[in-house]
């Protein structure tokens, strides 16, 4: 199934609070104090979401999501029961099945945690150092059934995935089939850029973008933008070493 990405970089407006239904949060944090300062902000938040229910550990996140069944839950990658247990928590709700979704917010994240965080089913993932409106934004985005992610942590895990992943010579050969528009689409994706800033750059309407999108994918048997940027990384690095190739190659 095709997972949209959605960019912190390129916020729209929020709706108006009193029309739209209310989404049902969960806020888990090592510290109790954490957690209910984060609901008593969510008050002021311009987007309609209401804290049914506080944890502080594993077992608490996974009872309170049993008994509440919150349609987002936010949890911090360490919580009072050890490091990394908000992920390993991510990961039991997501082999159970909940339906609740989950964004995991964390000090740091880098490449490899990146890849370990989507893996333990996380649709959101965000910084301690983002602005709290990104968060409410983030909430908003993730229960549309979208993957929150920023540009920085699209980057960095693009690399991480190019640095590990061997190199395919049959996706990038693949190249040959997209015209020089999709070409062009496909290099900004690359470079981590919303459906909004590629039309700006093109001069192009997002619909517009968007049906370019979806013939790439058929075209290259990607099926997000995710893999999308990780194939133009790929065709890079190919391109790369085909011309130091013909540089070293003698007279």
């Amino acid at each position: 199934m095709t997972r949209k990405y959605a960019l912190s970089g390129d916020p729209k407006p929020a709706p108006a609070r009193q029309s739209r239904t209310a989404t049902n949060v969960l806020v888990a944090d090592e510290s109790r104090m954490g957690c209910q300062l984060m609901a008593s902000a969510f008050k002021e938040c311009p987007y309609p979401i209401k804290v049914t229910a506080l944890a502080v550990d594993s077992l608490g996140v996974l009872n309170a999501i049993k008994d509440a069944q919150p349609d987002v839950a936010v949890i911090g990658v360490n919580l009072k029961d050890g490091p990394n247990t908000g992920l390993k928590t991510a990961r039991e709700l997501r082999v159970s099945g909940s339906k609740t979704k989950v964004i995991i917010l964390s000090d740091a994240i880098v490449g490899g945690t990146l890849v370990e965080t989507l893996q333990a089913g996380a649709h959101g993932i965000i910084s301690r150092d983002e602005p709290f409106e990104k968060l409410c934004k983030c909430i908003e985005v993730v229960q549309q059934g979208q993957v929150w992610i920023n540009t920085s942590q699209m980057l960095a895990l693009i690399e991480y995935l190019v640095q590990t992943a061997p190199s395919s010579a049959g996706n990038v050969a693949r190249s040959n089939v997209l015209t020089k528009r999709e070409q062009g689409v496909v290099r900004l994706i690359g470079q981590g850029m919303t459906n909004r800033a590629i039309s700006r750059q093109l001069n192009l309407s997002e619909n517009t973008v968007r049906n370019y999108l979806f013939r790439i994918f058929n075209k290259l048997g990607t099926s997000n933008r995710l893999e999308l940027a990780l194939y133009e990384n790929n065709r890079r690095q190919h391109d790369r070493i085909s011309d130091g190739n013909c540089q070293a190659a003698p007279q």
